[in-house]
């Protein structure tokens, strides 16, 4: 059960995101407690946007320059995030990622042709000053919410600086890499990681992510924007719903 889930959450990750609405309720499933649930996921996330990186830069889409310039803002955000304690109740900033999911979804409907640019290689933009601080403000809230921290990365990538969807998803792929293990780091030093559990969840996640990264290299960015457009749907109602 583990890794067929790990196949499905490493092909939505890799194409939309928020693949950790599914893994994580299996994973409570098998009776772990939450929050060494928490902890073991991040295996899966490791390795399976390793695994999406390097798919998508063994064929060109992928701009390392760009790539370290918004981790060194996007880390110490969520550097700074994750020390920050805001007493807002779960239930709603759930309801109100749910609602910006939602917006999210009608944004791929009306600017349709920022979603379905060619995908071109080797290309490289200009990060702006505002970029930097959109990253910074990107980086403080996965460092204390996390959840779909990825879909904010992508739109920001891909309305604001002007990515097409591959070579944005290789970038949001990346900074889910070099976020990680901080966050790994801690539940390991917790003892809040369920070894494996976690591989065979993670194995499942690697070739999921490859498939993926194939199918969208294949099917190109109107199939990716199909699957973004379900994934933000359905995650907004399990978020606003449960």
């Amino acid at each position: 059960m583990l890794f067929a889930t790990g196949l499905v959450v490493g092909f939505v990750n890799t194409i939309a995101g928020s693949g950790s609405f599914l893994s994580l309720p299996v994973l409570i499933f098998t009776g772990m407690p939450a929050n060494v649930a928490n902890g073991t996921n991040r295996i899966s996330i490791l390795l399976g946007s390793l695994t999406g990186v390097l798919s998508f830069s063994r064929k060109k889409y992928f701009d390392v320059r760009n790539a370290l310039i918004l981790a060194a803002f996007t880390v110490p955000g969520a550097i700074a995030g994750s020390f920050f304690v805001v007493e807002i109740p779960d239930e709603f900033v759930e309801k109100f990622i749910g609602y910006v999911m939602i917006v999210f979804a009608v944004l791929t409907i009306w600017k349709p042709r920022a979603f379905s640019r060619k995908p071109a290689q080797n290309v490289s933009f200009t990060i702006k000053w505002y970029h930097c601080l959109l990253f910074v403000a990107i980086g403080f809230y996965g460092g204390f919410v996390q959840a779909g921290v990825g879909i904010f990365m992508l739109f920001a990538l891909v309305l604001s600086i002007g990515y097409d969807l591959f070579n944005a998803n290789s970038l949001k792929l990346a900074l889910t890499l070099v976020f990680t293990p901080f966050s790994l780091a801690v539940f390991i030093y917790n003892n809040q990681v369920d070894w494996i559990p976690g591989l065979v969840l993670a194995a499942g996640s690697i070739i999921g992510a490859v498939f993926g990264a194939k199918t969208a290299l294949k099917r190109g960015a109107g199939f990716i924007r199909v699957v973004l457009f379900a994934v933000l749907l359905i995650s907004a109602a399990k978020l606003i719903f449960s």
